[in-house]
C-alpha cells in the first residue's frame, strides 16, 4: 500500500528514500517539494529523476483531508472544515493581523478532558489525528491561501508566519504524532518555521510537558483558567489528576531547561532570573478565559499572582466566547481590565486576547468540527438534561 509522505518529518523520509534504492539527498528534495512548494504531484517534481517519479508514483502519495466547508468572517478570519474521514471534520483557522498570520491547528477529532467553557469538548472524542492530517492542515491552508510555504510574491513575507496548536483537541494526549508535526514545522527544507512561532497549548498533562522540553522544545502555552485547584477541578477536570503544584513545577522545569546564548539576564516583567535571550522558551504563557462571576474577580487575580510568582510567565487573558448551551457569560469590559490592572500592577505581563472569527465560530473555544463521538459523550448529556 503507497505510504503518505505527509507522514514522515526528515528522518523518516530519508529512511524510505533509502527503502526504495535512493540517494539521501533526494529525501531533502522531495521534503522541499512537498512542504515547502506545496507539490502533491510526483511528475511536476522536475529535478526529481524520471526514474524516482516513477518508484514514488507507485510506492507513495500525498493525501490530504479534503475540504467541507470554507467561511470567512467579517474580520478576514478565515476557517475550513476538512474531512479526516468516517463522517469525522476537523478545524483549521487562519487568522491575518497586520504584522503576522496565525494559523490555529486541530490534533484530535474532538476532545476527551470535556473542559466546562469549551464548544470542541461538548463534541466528544473520536480519534487522534495522524501526522500528514496535522501537517495537512498547514499545506492545505498555504494552498488555500494562494501561496506556497516560502512567502507572498508581492511583498516578500510569508503568509502563515505562526503556528498555534490550539484547534481542536488536546495536543499532548497525541504526543508522538504532535511532535513529528512539529518537527517537520521547522525544518527548514519544510516550513523552516522559527521555534519562537509555534505554540502548544496543552491543559496540563504534565509528564509530556516534560517529554516536550526533552524532545521538541516550543512555546508552550497552558490553559489555566483558575488559581486554585477547587475551580480548576470544575473547569479543567484533567486537574484532579495533575494539580496545579505539580502543572506549575512542570512549567518551571520546561523554561529552566531552555537553550539560550549565554546572554546578559535582562530586568524586567518576567523576573530578571528568569529572562533568558534566543531561547524559544523564554516564558510560558497562561491563558485564562474570563468567566463572569466565575473567575474573573479581584481575589482571583490575586491569587493566580500568588500561585505563579515562582513561574516565568505571562498572562493572556481571553474573552469567553459564547455557545449554545454553554452555562457561562462572557466577562465585563470593566471586569477584565480591572483584572488585567491588577497582574500589570504586579509587574507581570497581561494581554488581553482580540477575539476574532466570532461572527463564523472560529473564535478560540467555540470550534466544534463534525465529531463521530464514540465516547457517547453527548448522549450521556442529553439524558442528564431529561432527567
Amino acid at each position: 500500500m503507497p505510504v503518505n509522505l505527509l507522514d514522515f518529518d526528515s528522518k523518516q523520509l530519508a529512511d524510505f528514500v533509502a527503502s526504495v534504492g535512493e540517494k539521501p539527498f533526494r529525501a531533502r528534495q522531495l521534503m522541499r517539494w512537498v512542504h515547502h512548494f506545496g507539490e502533491s504531484d510526483f511528475e511536476r517534481m522536475t529535478d526529481l529523476a524520471r526514474s524516482l517519479r516513477a518508484k514514488l508514483a507507485h510506492e507513495a502519495l500525498v493525501a490530504l483531508p479534503s475540504l467541507l466547508a470554507d467561511s470567512t468572517a467579517a474580520d478576514g478570519t478565515r476557517k475550513w472544515l476538512l474531512d479526516v474521514g468516517a463522517g469525522n471534520g476537523i478545524e483549521t483557522v487562519f487568522i491575518p493581523e497586520a504584522n503576522r498570520g496565525t494559523l490555529c491547528v486541530s490534533s484530535q477529532v474532538g476532545c476527551a478532558l470535556e473542559c466546562a467553557f469549551c464548544s470542541t469538548g461538548r463534541q466528544g472524542f473520536n480519534r487522534n489525528l495522524g501526522v500528514g492530517e496535522i501537517i495537512g492542515q498547514l499545506w492545505w491552508a498555504n494552498r488555500a491561501l494562494g501561496r506556497d510555504a516560502r512567502s507572498d510574491p508581492a511583498t516578500g513575507d510569508r503568509i502563515i508566519t505562526n503556528i498555534v496548536m490550539m484547534g481542536m483537541g488536546e495536543p499532548l494526549a497525541n504526543f508522538d504524532n504532535v511532535v513529528t508535526a512539529l518537527r517537520i514545522m521547522l525544518d527548514d527544507n519544510a516550513y523552516g518555521l522559527s521555534r519562537r512561532r509555534v505554540t502548544v497549548s496543552t491543559s496540563g498533562i504534565v509528564p509530556n510537558i516534560d517529554r516536550l522540553r526533552e524532545e521538541c522544545p516550543v512555546a508552550l502555552a497552558v490553559s489555566l483558567h483558575a488559581p486554585n485547584d477547587a475551580l480548576r477541578d470544575r473547569l479543567v477536570p484533567i486537574n484532579r489528576k495533575w494539580p496545579l503544584a505539580q502543572l506549575l513545577a512542570a512549567c518551571k522545569r520546561y523554561v529552566e531547561a531552555a537553550p539560550h546564548d549565554g546572554g546578559t539576564p535582562e530586568a524586567g516583567s518576567l523576573g530578571e532570573k528568569w529572562q533568558r535571550k534566543s531561547s524559544p522558551r523564554d516564558f510560558v504563557t497562561f491563558e485564562y478565559v474570563m468567566l463572569a462571576g466565575v473567575n474573573d474577580q479581584p481575589a482571583h487575580a490575586r491569587e493566580l499572582l500568588r500561585i505563579t510568582d515562582e513561574a516565568p510567565c505571562k498572562f493572556n487573558l481571553i474573552p469567553f466566547n459564547p455557545f449554545p448551551q454553554s452555562g457561562f457569560e462572557r466577562s465585563g469590559p470593566d471586569a477584565v481590565r480591572r483584572f488585567q490592572q491588577i497582574l500589570l500592577d504586579a509587574g507581570v505581563v497581561a494581554t488581553v486576547r482580540r477575539t476574532r472569527g466570532d461572527d463564523i465560530e472560529g473564535a478560540c473555544g467555540q470550534l466544534a468540527g463534525k465529531v463521530n463521538d464514540r465516547t457517547r459523550r453527548r448522549e450521556r448529556r442529553q439524558t442528564e438534561v431529561r432527567a
